[in-house]
């Protein structure tokens, strides 16, 4: 045995074995863990694309239901107009049954002797026989709807609203359902009801097509006598309830309009999953509102003897719910069949990676090991490290041309990048110059008035870049408040410029003049002159008398502001142009008085229209909410709390839009 050399084992041989079982040992789980994964994410993704079909036909639903609204609506005023005209009304009725295809008959329906010569009862009516023909006729002496509960509602509420499912006392076969409007006379009382009807029939129709399609997806490639087989047991369905859970829509007509939701409810226990679920319909909650949690899971639910998901949501401004019933082997099936398939996939990539490993690392070892001593001197910086002497012309030839040109582009690179920082540092720094440049311009002393007791004022800018275009400014002469607040087109360093010119119009123009009209006349013709960029702005602009609270103000193209006092409300405005759009326009001057202790609310669109990072608008509806609790704050407060509201509102979303806030409040008492 001395003699003998000792064998050598192969360490490109050895490494590989070990690699190929420590990747057996960690993919074979992964396989395992992806199969369930590829599972889960395939039901989850089912059940996202089934809810969105159904939110799509809901809100198809809700475009039909508006359209049919705005037909009524629109005919409203003529029928007011002429209500002195008894037989027009056949004609009114016949042209909102023609110009819109969706409505299958529409009637009026006047109060008991409204026309005395037509008897106890009047009511035009139209209805559509055929695609082509449109039957006309007077219902009131054959139809006694004087005592109906949508007649009886309609008269006592003074609102429009979808009434329940009905069949037509003429025709017992086709389930209607019907929008019903209060029509007034000219000293404002309730004298008759239009209603606009939808056929139910077309409604399923519209469904089913819908249903149809969604099937045709699944089963897509297989032919027709298999799809009718799997049809009875894989297909989804939809239905459709009223506000008081009736059925519109279902898959059998004879429940349409004379079964309801709540029979659903009658045939489980109280605490069943269908029961909560059926419970959640009658509130006008959807499937989506609560998440795929255990305690609120909408699966598993058991429909006309079919296990399954039930998947549910309000149809908006109808009152309406729009369900969707999936067997649960519909959704299934694909969780399988994904995950198994990512399965075999994952053990493919087994055989294959070893088989790889197995022949590069026999091949690579040695050059490689040569090639990552160099490498590892050049990630020290010495972009100068010899790199060794590769003889064979293949990919690690490749890989060693690449390292050498990698040194001398990473030395060009911090080259580069030095040059590049000392630039941007300076440019930093100018913008840096330039805010400060911009906001020494606005008023930044607060309060600025501490001499005067009658005026309390507090403003704020925060530019969404390093300098924006908002703007605000105000000062005292001759016991007159000239305040302004603006907001100019586009951001950063132009919009700034045009911002810096403004606010020196504003100073010299009101300066010479206490009419708000005129200043804006003279600030518009400044800034249209020359204007090739086609910037503009958006000012308001005031002229508050602090001796009698008399307030002249004029606004151009900006937003509202809010006056806060015993109550919040908008200031009116005229809907005046923006500044720099065109020359010689004329603006309007409004004229108003505060009440002491009164509150002028005045901001930019980058309060109202901050976005949070599901890209929600913060909104006036949130403003109006917010200073309905500022109504006796002072005028740094209602400043700082609606800046908290949108901080906390924005969240970790990045600032979109420069954001200014001024808040002036008339006490009405000075010193």
């Amino acid at each position: 045995m001395e003699g003998k050399e000792r064998k050598l084992h192969s360490f490109a041989g050895r490494l590989t074995r070990r690699i190929v079982l420590v990747l057996l040992v960690i993919m074979g789980l992964t396989a395992l863990w992806i199969f369930g994964l590829g599972g889960a994410f395939a039901n989850d993704e089912e059940i996202y694309r089934y809810e969105g079909i159904l939110h799509v036909t809901a809100e198809n639903l809700s475009r039909v239901g508006s359209d049919v609204y705005v037909a009524v609506c629109n005919q409203v005023p003529e029928i007011e107009e002429s209500l002195d005209r008894p037989e027009r009304m056949l004609k009114l009725v016949e042209r909102t049954v023609s110009l819109n295809p969706r409505i299958h008959s529409c009637g009026i329906s006047f109060v008991e002797g409204y026309y005395p010569g037509k008897g106890r009862a009047y009511m035009p009516f139209a209805s559509r026989k055929d695609s082509t023909t449109i039957g006309v006729a007077d219902l009131g002496a054959t139809n006694d709807y004087l005592q109906d509960d949508w007649f009886q509602e309609v008269l006592t509420t003074n609102e429009g609203f979808w009434t329940e499912p009905f069949f037509a006392k003429n025709d017992s076969l086709t389930p209607l359902i019907a929008y019903v409007h209060p029509i007034h006379d000219k000293q404002g009382r309730t004298v008759a009801v239009i209603g606009a009807d939808i056929s139910l029939h077309w409604l399923r129709e519209k469904m089913n097509r819908a249903d149809e399609e969604t099937f045709a997806h699944q089963l897509m490639g297989e032919n027709e006598e298999r799809r009718d087989r799997r049809k009875e047991k894989w297909a989804s369905y939809s239905m459709l309830v009223s506000r008081k859970g009736v059925f519109l829509v279902h898959p059998d007509e004879k429940r349409v309009a004379r079964d309801s939701i709540g029979s659903y409810a009658k045939t489980v226990d109280e605490s069943s999953t269908l029961a909560v679920i059926v419970q959640r319909i009658k509130e006008g909650k959807g499937s989506t509102d609560f998440g795929h949690t255990e305690e609120n899971n909408y699966t598993s639910v058991d429909i006309d003897g079919r296990s399954g998901y039930l998947f549910y949501t309000p149809v908006k401004h109808m009152g309406w719910t729009l369900m969707s019933f999936v067997p649960g082997r519909t959704i299934d099936f694909l969780s399988y069949f994904l995950g198994g398939l990512l399965a075999f996939f994952v053990l493919l990539a087994i055989v294959l990676t070893w088989l790889v490993c197995r022949f590069s690392i026999r091949k690579t070892t040695n050059p490689l090991k040569q090639l990552a001593s160099s490498a590892n001197e050049v990630a020290k910086g010495n972009f100068a490290a010899a790199l060794p002497d590769i003889k064979h012309n293949d990919e690690i030839r490749l890989l060693r041309d690449s390292f050498e040109d990698m040194e001398q582009s990473l030395q060009q690179y911090v080259n580069e990048l030095t040059a590049t920082t000392a630039s941007k540092a300076a440019i930093e720094n100018e913008l840096k110059v330039a805010h400060n440049i911009q906001m020494s311009m606005l008023p930044k002393t607060f309060p600025p008035f501490p001499e005067r007791n009658d005026i309390d004022i507090y403003g704020v800018l925060t530019p969404a870049k390093d300098v924006g275009g908002d703007l605000f400014d105000f000062y005292i002469r001759e016991n007159m408040l000239f305040f302004c607040i603006g907001d100019v087109s586009g951001k950063g360093v132009p919009a700034s410029l045009v911002m810096a010119v403004t606010r020196s119009l504003f100073r010299n123009v009101s300066a010479h003049t206490s009419s708000p009209d005129q200043i804006m006349s003279t600030l518009n013709e400044a800034l249209s002159e020359g204007n090739d960029s086609n910037m503009f702005v958006t000012l308001f602009a005031g002229v508050l008398d602090l001796s009698t609270g008399a307030l002249s103000y004029c606004n151009a193209g900006h937003d509202s502001p809010l006056l806060i006092g015993n109550e919040v409300a908008l200031l009116p405005c005229h809907a005046n142009i923006a500044l720099g759009i065109m020359p010689g326009m004329t603006f309007r001057k409004q004229e108003t008085k505060l009440d002491p202790d009164t509150t002028i609310f005045l901001y930019t669109d980058g309060l109202s229209e901050a976005e949070n990072t599901l890209h929600e608008l913060f909104g006036k509806e949130r403003i109006l909410r917010m200073t309905a609790t500022l109504q006796k704050e002072e005028a740094v407060m209602v400043v700082k709390k609606m800046e908290e509201a949108v901080h906390d509102f924005v969240g970790e979303a990045e600032q979109s839009d420069d954001l200014t806030m001024l808040a002036i409040r008339f006490c009405a008492t000075e010193k």
